[in-house]
């Protein structure tokens, strides 16, 4: 199945045109089919001295247990709506991997806590955004090879592009602290970064956006902590969070969202919770493939973005191939799912 890409919200209204998908269209194989491994291969992500590309973060507790893309929800009550949400985004749609190898997916940097903090102009939601990380100095510890190297910024051009999502994702190791922008860009006639949004938090805390308030993500969440990543496939225990997803348009936002990008009637809210039914078998899928929709049953899916429907969000790693997880995916359908109750916690 060859991938397509999901076109984004735009700049101005912070709300997607979606990719309008019929709901007749199947692509991949047959539900019945069974999806071949997925290969692990080893990759080199040392880029330089204190900057990581792809960090194994794999052991590492991305906010506390507790925390709404930690939680438990496989016992939590269907929503009253569930049934009408499903036949909205449709019950023959199929689900499909938004990551692969570049340019597809999400990419993340570790650097060190001595990473220089570089000033970020945010425009059209600089007053939603903030200018440094708690505790810390104003700024963004964005390394420089992302200037000049591809696949720092999601889209996989070097210094962001014009066009896109764009997001970047450093995590500073060592104070536990995750930078996030949206439409990300380097400026080399005025010698600076740009982004139309950008987003601090701290990795051992559950601090909420303000109310009404985005981040680099459309619904105000996170995006690092929901990523499908390669670290966590291949690692030896489960994921144990839940993984972002997107719907072609939206209705508000629930809790844990705390900003909306659309009203479109029937539509689910930002931070809907989507629950991989617990009577879809995953026997016949390869283990790497099974601990990705576990996650699903047991943590869920939150609707963080206008994108396209049951477009599930990854990191972009040269080490997938999307020939094995495009089958996987696409055997998942719209029906596969239920909606758990709105605002869950």
């Amino acid at each position: 199945m060859t991938r397509s890409n999901a076109l984004r919200r735009c700049v101005g209204s912070r709300v997607a045109l979606a990719l309008l998908v019929s709901g007749s269209l199947v692509l991949g194989c047959s539900r019945r089919e069974a999806p071949t491994a997925l290969r692990i291969t080893p990759q080199s992500s040392q880029i330089a001295a204190g900057v990581t590309l792809l960090e194994d973060f794999s052991a590492r507790q991305v906010f506390p247990p507790g925390n709404w893309w930690n939680v438990d929800i496989s016992q939590a009550p269907v929503d009253p709506q569930s049934s009408a949400m499903i036949q909205w985004i449709g019950p023959t749609r199929q689900a499909h991997p938004d990551f692969g190898p570049p340019p597809y997916g999400i990419p993340y940097v570790g650097v060190g806590g001595d990473q220089p903090l570089l000033p970020v102009f945010f425009s059209p939601y600089g007053s939603q955004s903030d200018a440094g990380a708690p505790g810390r100095p104003p700024g963004y510890p964005i390394p420089d090879e992302a200037r000049t190297q591809p696949n720092y910024i999601e889209g996989g051009i070097a210094g962001g592009g014009t066009s896109g999502d764009r997001h970047l994702i450093v995590i500073d190791r060592d104070h536990w602290l995750l930078f996030e922008t949206w439409a990300t860009r380097w400026d080399p006639a005025d010698a600076r970064w740009e982004a139309g949004s950008g987003a601090t938090f701290d990795l051992e805390t559950n601090l909420r956006r303000p109310e009404g308030w985005t981040s680099a993500d459309a619904a105000g969440l996170a995006i690092f902590p929901g990523l499908v990543r390669f670290d966590e496939v291949a690692a030896a225990m489960p994921i144990r969070h839940a993984l972002r997803v997107t719907a072609r348009a939206t209705n508000g936002y629930v809790w844990p969202a705390s900003h909306q990008a659309g009203s479109t009637p029937g539509a689910p809210p930002m931070g809907t919770r989507l629950r991989l039914k617990a009577s879809v078998a995953l026997g016949g899928y390869p283990p790497q493939i099974q601990k990705i929709f576990q996650a699903m049953k047991t943590y869920g899916l939150i609707v963080a973005d206008n994108g396209s429907d049951l477009y599930v969000t990854g990191a972009m790693d040269s080490r997938w191939n999307n020939g094995e997880l495009n089958p996987a995916f696409g055997a998942l359908r719209g029906d596969d799912f239920d909606v758990i109750q709105l605002g869950y916690r």
